[in-house]
């Protein structure tokens, strides 16, 4: 009994530290260390896509808990969220640095007024990147060494909250497998831009649930696209890539992201803040998941 509770611990401890969470912030390659660095939510545990979990505080960054420092950002700066499986000191023999290969699926930038606290409508996609030409976005994010590179918006001077997400699937084909993964930097735009968050934010606590098509989703299937959940990236706010909202990877049609075209079974035809193609492809019909997301079916 006593070798069998020994097993089942050490085996937990490996599981609990076979993951990852956002350490530090860095503009135009300077390091600011880990101010305004607000770790996951749930520890260097996976947020599980349960209903209940996916409308929790976990989703919000740390819950809502703020933490001291911000880091200056100026529109156009490139800002990297630098993720680490373990702590970096660690060394370099960590093969799962900076997240197992297992874990392949999309990763998602969003941004949000620092005064909304990251409740109700507040977030705006900003960048997303799915499964482009076989090769995941966490592929990418593992051979960069854990970074998450986002060109700062024109937004309006302010403080802000940006909040990286990894959602790994490699055990999605079951309702509530999905892993999401969050963490967001505290951030005072210190230029003037136009841009402001407005009537097309989302709420993070309701914007994906456990049978969206790209969280409910079998990685093994041999698919060569794969729908991004959640709203489109805002128009004028920055990219996508890799599927899903109008981007490459069989989402956008022949348009990439404009309204022309046509949409591919499986890609995005429309939602909340969606401004691609919306007609899908013969042989498939644009069918209303939720508010935020319709799919080519």
């Amino acid at each position: 009994m006593k070798t069998s509770t020994f097993l089942t611990l050490a085996v937990a401890g490996k599981l609990a530290a076979a993951h990852a969470t956002f350490q530090e912030i860095l503009v135009n390659g300077q390091s600011s260390g880990r101010t305004g660095v607000r770790g996951s939510s749930n520890a260097n545990n996976p947020i599980y896509s349960t209903s209940g979990n996916l409308a929790s505080d976990m989703m919000i960054c740390k819950g809502g808990s703020k933490v001291s420092g911000t880091v200056n950002v100026k529109s156009g700066d490139k800002v990297t969220l630098q993720w680490h499986h373990n702590d970096p000191s660690s060394g370099s023999g960590d093969k799962d640095e900076p997240i197992a290969q297992s874990h392949k699926g999309p990763i998602i930038v969003w941004v949000a007024t620092a005064a909304s606290e990251g409740k109700g409508n507040a977030w705006v996609k900003i960048q997303q990147s799915g499964l482009n030409g076989g090769r995941w976005a966490v592929d990418d994010f593992i051979s960069s060494g854990g970074k998450i590179d986002v060109t700062i918006p024109n937004l309006a001077a302010g403080d802000y909250l940006l909040r990286s997400e990894i959602i790994a699937l490699h055990e999605a084909s079951k309702s509530g497998a999905a892993q999401f993964y969050n963490g967001c930097a505290q951030i005072k735009v210190t230029s003037s831009g136009s841009l402001a968050i407005g009537s097309g934010a989302a709420n993070i606590q309701n914007v994906y649930s456990s049978s969206d098509p790209g969280v409910l989703f079998n990685i093994y299937g041999g698919s060569s696209s794969y729908p991004i959940p959640g709203p489109a990236v805002n128009a004028g706010f920055g990219t996508s890539s890799g599927g899903g909202n109008g981007g490459n990877g069989g989402n956008g049609g022949g348009s990439g992201g404009g309204s022309g075209g046509t949409v591919a079974k499986y890609g995005q035809c429309g939602g909340s803040g969606y401004s691609g193609a919306t007609q899908c492809e013969s042989g498939s019909t644009c069918t209303k998941v939720n508010d935020y997301y319709s799919q080519c079916s």
